[in-house]
């Protein structure tokens, strides 16, 4: 993913809400999120190159999701996929915090990444680049290819909007998120990071919703686990356009 957004406990009917692009080059396959064959506790998309997965959760609740760290300087094409700590995680029965600490001996081994893991009980945040973990408060959190709450022009204007639309004293309308998730308003020279990459990039990759000939948001995710632990899962998937080319949908109780 390159940008999530959670709501803990913020909303009267929803224990979390979560709003994810995923961006990536279009000609890396994936298939859309379906239950696993080898585990169908696990409802997640799939990345076809390296198995891994960018976001899932399974029927008791387990939740990851990965972003990347930019920081192009220091890839290294040899570095395993950060995708298979989201699917590992999923299919480990570890608390995120053991499991945090069993992959962080060999944290340098990956290129830059934030990983979001949760349960019934807890959500971490970690990054393999600060090497801490934050236990995530009630609260709204906004993460792209930096740190969690970097202040990155489409982290402000996403939370902006998220908290806009959870305080609008109605119910949750899916189609709103989703409107948030399109938004490719692009932010302007002097606000751009400065990552590494060229200025022409940091323009391209500065909105919500990516757009370019060979890279972009391939799709948005909406995740809603309410009180009464009822999840539903949607996801819609894009091809270089703002207007998608498939839909899913999921629902089950924990």
């Amino acid at each position: 993913m390159c940008l999530i957004l959670l709501a803990i406990r913020k909303h009267p009917d929803y224990k979390l809400i979560l709003a994810a692009n995923r961006d990536e080059f279009y000609e890396r396959p994936s298939e859309p999120p379906h239950f696993w064959k080898e585990d169908p506790r696990v409802l997640a998309g799939r990345d076809l190159v390296a198995e891994g997965t960018w976001l899932g959760i399974t029927r008791q609740g387990r939740l990851a999701a990965v972003t990347n760290y930019r920081d192009p300087a220091s890839l290294r094409a040899s570095a395993p996929s950060r995708g298979k700590l989201v699917s590992d995680f999923l299919l480990s029965p570890l608390e995120p915090a053991v499991y945090l600490e069993r992959i962080r001996p060999e944290k340098d081994r990956y290129n830059g990444f934030n990983l979001v893991l949760g349960n019934r009980d807890q959500i971490v945040c970690y990054s393999n680049r600060s090497d801490e973990t934050a236990r995530l408060a009630p609260g709204v959190y906004g993460l792209s290819n930096r740190f969690l709450d970097t202040p990155w022009p489409k982290v402000v204007r996403a939370k902006a909007r998220f908290e806009q639309i959870l305080h609008a004293g109605k119910p949750i309308s899916a189609e709103s998120l989703f409107l948030l998730l399109k938004d490719q308003t692009m932010a302007t020279d002097d606000m751009l990071p400065s990552t590494g990459v060229p200025i022409e990039w940091e323009r391209i990759l500065s909105p919500i919703f990516i757009t370019s000939p060979a890279y972009g948001t391939r799709s948005s995710t909406l995740l809603f686990i309410d009180k009464q632990d009822q999840v539903t899962f949607m996801e819609r998937t894009f091809n270089g356009s703002p207007e998608p080319v498939s839909a899913s949908e999921f629902q089950f109780v924990l």
